[in-house]
Formats: structure tokens, sequence, C-alpha cells
């Protein structure tokens, strides 16, 4: 049987997570944004996880320093961005409990943002972790995927069938090669992803599996919340797929220099012990953030500030990637 990857809330070893160090990435927001990711990074060592933080150069690894935990550990790594969801090895497991890796190609989402390092980081950090890395010439990142453990899959059609990825190949042969790589034998499409999304829809900021068969998506607030035909599409989507769908608060309308924000909480990142969930000073985050509590009675949940790391195109989940328990 094909090696199939972990939901995220299966238990993890530990999880990578990569620390800002471009400032044209941030362009006024990089040390605020050191600081949201040093305070989750520091949220998730201090719950019992393990965390191995990607610094860049000697400075970086000196600026993390001062922000974190003593319980996390630092790695010096070459990447460029630090979306390891994106860039970072995904990790499938067989039936007897091995683990490996797959990396996929990887464009710079789209061919918008390449960077040094970002290509060869995910081999990198597998290979460093003992697995046996499986390469496919397919491009995918992997917040484009998201996985309920049986077998199903949510993504996009604005990313996956993206013509900036792989013009050469259908619908159906992504979906075999999702199937051959990962695992995913059953695959929910959705349609667009949030409005101003750096990476052309990716799922991980529209609709997030909890448990087998159970996808959350957010719900409008508000009459001018930018994304609420998206919001819409995407439940009716998965709920005539056969999903039990359930909904939680947007951020509603956030604006940066007079740019909607892709702002949203489904961002979230599950770890053994903690779930993290970004907020943006919305009138709507405690709401956001109590609605994901609920669906994980079997950890601890919080909220903390991502609008600074959210300027850099991403958010917690974005930034990370486990490593699950063999």
């Amino acid at each position: 049987m094909t090696a199939l990857m972990p939901p995220e809330w299966a238990p993890q070893d530990w999880i990578w997570i990569g620390f800002p160090h471009l400032a044209e990435e941030w362009p006024g927001w990089l040390e605020p944004a050191q600081v949201q990711i040093a305070a989750f990074a520091s949220a998730v060592a201090e719950s019992g996880q393990a965390v191995r933080l990607l610094v860049r150069d000697e400075a970086n690894e000196a600026r993390a320093r001062q922000l974190l935990s003593s319980k996390v550990v630092l790695e010096r790594r070459v990447y460029g961005d630090i979306w390891l969801r994106d860039t970072g090895p995904l990790v499938v497991r067989a039936a007897d409990g091995t683990r490996s890796a797959r990396r996929f190609g990887f464009n710079g989402w789209g061919g918008k943002y390449r960077m040094p390092g970002d290509e060869e980081i995910g081999a990198e950090l597998a290979r460093d972790a003992g697995l046996e890395v499986t390469t496919t010439p397919m491009i995918l990142e992997g917040g484009a995927v998201d996985g309920d453990g049986t077998g199903l899959v949510a993504t996009t059609e604005q990313c996956l069938l993206n013509p900036n990825r792989n013009p050469h190949m259908s619908r159906a042969e992504i979906e075999v090669e999702l199937a051959a790589q990962l695992g995913f034998r059953r695959v929910l499409w959705l349609g667009e992803g949030l409005i101003n999304d750096h990476t052309d829809g990716h799922v991980d900021n529209l609709a997030r599996f909890v448990a087998p068969n159970r996808l959350v998506v957010p719900v409008a607030t508000g009459k001018d919340d930018p994304n609420a035909a998206i919001y819409a599409d995407a439940a009716a989507r998965a709920e005539a797929f056969g999903c039990e769908v359930v909904r939680i608060p947007s951020p509603g309308l956030l604006t940066r220099d007079g740019a909607i924000e892709p702002a949203s909480y489904v961002n979230f990142a599950i770890t053994t012990n903690l779930v993290v969930v970004p907020t943006f000073g919305s009138p709507h985050d405690a709401a956001g953030v109590a609605a994901i509590a609920a669906l994980f009675p079997d950890r601890e949940t919080i909220g903390l500030p991502g609008e600074a790391v959210l300027a850099g195109g991403g958010g917690f989940h974005c930034a990370s990637q486990q490593m699950p328990t063999a």
C-alpha cells in the first residue's frame, strides 16, 4: 500500500519553523515579524514539543536568541523565505510506521519569489533527519494540500490548476501523482483561495481538516467581508462532496496600505500539545480562537499576534512543517 501523509493532529516528534531574516520581504515589519515567530516557536517548545528553528546566519541567530525560550533548538541553514510548509519535506508514513520524505518541484510560488536555498532546504532537512527522500518534478507546495489522514485531501483549483505550476498536467494527472506520492486517493477540489493570497490560493488559508472528513471553513463577518463568496463556494463544494463542514468566523475586512489582507484564522498550526491561531487585531479575534479551541478539546489552543508575519505573505502554519512520529 502507498505510504500516506499523516494528518497534522497526529503525534509529532518535532516541528521545524523558519525565522525571518530578509528585510526586503518584510519592509518595515522585519523586527515585529521576528518577535511574532519567536513567540510562536517558544509557545510550542514550552508546551513540551521539540522545536527546531531555522536561522540564516550568525546575526540572525543572535537576534533569535534574544527573543526565544531556551527550550527552542536553533539550526543554521541556507534558506530564502521562511515558509517551510511549502519548501520543507512532506513526510509520509508506511503501514509499518516507516517514515520517508517527498520533495516535489518548487518554482517560487509560480515563479514570483525565487530565493537561494528554497529549492534545496526540504531535501536537506529530510536527509539530516535520516529520511529517505523521493523526488518528483510536479510543482507542489505543502500549503496547497491538506489531508485528513484517511486518503482524503483538500486543495484549490486556483493553485493546483494554475498555469504557473504544472501547465502540462491535467486535473486527472495531478490526482494520480497526489495518490502515488502522498497517498491521497480522494481529492476535494475547492475553487478560489483568499483575495491577494501571494500563493495563488493555498488551501491552508481557506479550509482545513480537523478530523477525518471534518473540514473547517470560515464564514463571512460583516457585509464588507471581501471573501464572503469564496467562503460560501468552498463550504458548498465540501458539503456536496460529502464532508462535514464546520464554519468559524473570519477576521473580516483587514487592509494594509489600502490593499485587502489575506488574513485567516484557518492558518492555525496544530502541534502535539498546542494549537496556535494567528490573530490580527480584528474585533473577531477572540471568537475565531474560541471556535478553533472548541474543535481541539484534547489540547490547548492559544491566539498569538500574526499581523507582522502576514506582512511577509503568510502565517504560523505557513512558517512551519512537522515531523510526524513513526
